[in-house]
């Protein structure tokens, strides 16, 4: 993929959260999937192990869910882990696992947060206005917000909120395990993005496509520096 730069990456924490804010008003949350013509699905996950920022890309049929494509990439950890910022410690490694891909996906799945985050500015919603694609972040853990919890039965949900507005919603993608956070990136709006989790859900908790980028990012973090 060839992605044109949209900032620099090496900024302040408070610089960082300026950012933020401005990007977050560019997002657009309301644009619905039009799934007869998504034909491939990426999934995208980082592993950050021994001072080094692992990422992996791993591109999926749709609806099939065969692995068409992987790429990862490596750098070695020099932003500091700040919950909020943390697609200044991982989107410039994802960019270049991104950049190694021929193709273009479809639809992006970011095993992280969409707009589920203090400025609406997760790494799925971060990322999405660089790449100007349908972005997704289907997260294992709670970040902000509250909710009541979904029935426990596959395809139960819960609206996510944080004050007033929702930001995503808590959703059940197996029967009796935990729920994921599912959030728009860009590009994309809520009930898409909850279908096309579902729909690359098979016989575990997390889509296939982000299952397929952990894995892949894993074994990143075996090489060597």
């Amino acid at each position: 993929m060839n992605i044109e730069p949209l900032h620099r990456w090496d900024l302040n924490p408070k610089a960082a959260i300026a950012l933020q804010r401005d990007l977050a008003s560019r997002l657009i949350s309301d644009r619905p999937l039009d799934f007869d013509e998504v034909r491939t699905v990426a999934g995208v996950d980082v592993s950050v192990k021994g001072g080094m920022t692992r990422a992996a890309v791993v591109v999926m049929s749709y609806p099939g869910l065969v692995i068409v494509e992987t790429a990862s990439a490596q750098r070695e950890s020099t932003y500091p882990y700040i919950p909020g910022l943390l697609a200044f410690r991982e989107g410039p490694v994802v960019l270049d696992a991104l950049e190694r891909i021929r193709r273009q996906p479809d639809v992006f799945l970011f095993d992280g947060m969409g707009q589920i985050h203090p400025r609406k500015l997760g790494i799925a919603a971060h990322l999405g206005l660089w790449l100007g694609r349908p972005t997704i972040g289907c997260g294992k853990s709670h970040f902000i917000g509250q909710y009541e919890l979904p029935v426990r039965e596959k395809g139960g949900r819960q609206p996510l909120m944080h004050g007033d507005e929702q930001l995503g919603i808590v959703l059940r993608t197996r029967t009796g395990v935990k729920p994921v956070y599912v959030s728009v990136g860009h590009l994309c709006e809520i009930e898409s993005a909850v279908a096309l989790v579902l729909a690359c859900t098979t016989k575990y908790r997390l889509p296939e496509p982000i299952r397929a980028a952990h894995k892949a990012a894993s074994l990143a973090a075996e090489m060597k520096p």
